[in-house]
């Protein structure tokens, strides 16, 4: 069980952060396609704004549930699957 107070703080980011739909589809694309790039995201996601998808893709992020990587002007967003097993089992199946 989820004992001290920081573990508690990082599962209430993430259950707020997964707790949007959109977030969720999101998190939900990634664990099937990882290092996706925002525009492939917005290409797979059914009309969310790139500027609304940003903010998502932000708040996922700092939740923890999503990792990026740089390469060169692009963003590539993946799960964090440790954080995805030990908060957020629901995104493995």
């Amino acid at each position: 069980m989820i004992d001290d107070h920081a573990n508690i703080q990082q599962a209430v980011k993430i259950y707020k952060a997964l707790g949007e739909p959109t977030r969720l589809k999101i998190a939900l694309l990634l664990m099937e396609e990882q290092n996706l790039c925002c525009s492939a995201i917005n290409g797979k996601l059914e009309s969310v704004a790139g500027s609304t998808l940003s903010h998502h893709l932000k708040q996922l992020t700092e939740a923890g549930i999503l990792t990026l990587r740089k390469d060169g002007t692009y963003i590539y967003y993946s799960v964090n699957r440790e954080i995805a097993e030990k908060y957020a089992p629901y995104l493995l199946e």
